[in-house]
């Protein structure tokens, strides 16, 4: 794996299909999104879960595995993907990682076993009305808009479920997509979910696999650039 540059900001900007090659390049296939039960590796910076699948694109496999994506779609508003773990791994264990049994669960074993994420008495009627919407589908994928209309789901989350659960041809962009086009100076302060999306989606390739690896890598680069300012551009001062 070839070393990033030394820290620095850049004055001149790559062409944008550049520096997704060059963090392809530096960081790798990720192999979005994780799954407890798939004995896969971990290529990222963070995380416990083994169940990232580099360069295989056929997931979800299963209604479960869709099941147990959207659910972490919605835990992960506001909070880091190990906290997201620990509370998929509960509601593995009290067996309400699944759509009817979590619909109809008790508030308070609900929200003890999601503790983990933060904000649990939100998350709770977030997952429920999901459970409810998500049983009424049957086997229709949602659209964007059916999805917006449930409440809790914002537009991050609803594109995250369309990319990752339906394998829908959806751009997903959050704070650490952000945080890397402003970083690389591709765009400029304030942004709106809307414009950076529309961004994004004319400067990659409009593929589902294509999509899925530039969210996971501006996420990845997105959180070294927390810890320290790295670049990937070549014009240093």
């Amino acid at each position: 794996m070839p070393a990033l540059p030394p820290p620095y900001i850049s004055r001149k900007r790559l062409p944008f299909r550049e520096l997704v090659g060059a963090l392809l390049a530096h960081y790798g296939l990720q192999g979005w999104w994780p799954l407890r039960e798939h004995a896969g590796t971990n290529p990222t910076a963070t995380g416990r879960f083994t169940g990232y699948h580099p360069g295989d694109y056929r997931y979800p496999h299963t209604a479960s595995q869709r099941f147990e994506i959207a659910c972490g779609a919605i835990l992960t508003q506001n909070t880091a993907w190990v906290n997201v773990e620990r509370a998929l791994e509960n509601l593995a264990s009290v067996g309400l990682l699944e759509a009817r049994s979590l619909f109809s669960a008790q508030d308070p074993m609900l929200e003890s076993a999601i503790r983990p994420s933060g904000y649990f008495r939100a998350k709770t009627r977030k997952l429920r009305l999901f459970a409810e919407f998500y049983l009424c589908l049957g086997d229709r994928v949602p659209t964007r808009d059916d999805l917006l209309m449930v409440w809790g789901i914002g537009p991050e989350t609803a594109d995250s479920i369309r990319l990752y659960a339906y394998a829908q041809l959806e751009m997903v962009v959050d704070a650490y997509t952000r945080r890397v086009l402003v970083r690389e100076g591709y765009c400029e302060e304030p942004l709106d979910y809307d414009r950076v999306k529309r961004f994004c989606e004319a400067h990659v390739e409009r593929t589902v696999p294509a999509y899925q690896e530039f969210h996971a890598l501006m996420v990845e680069h997105g959180k070294r650039l927390a810890r320290k300012p790295t670049s990937l551009s070549k014009n240093a001062r």
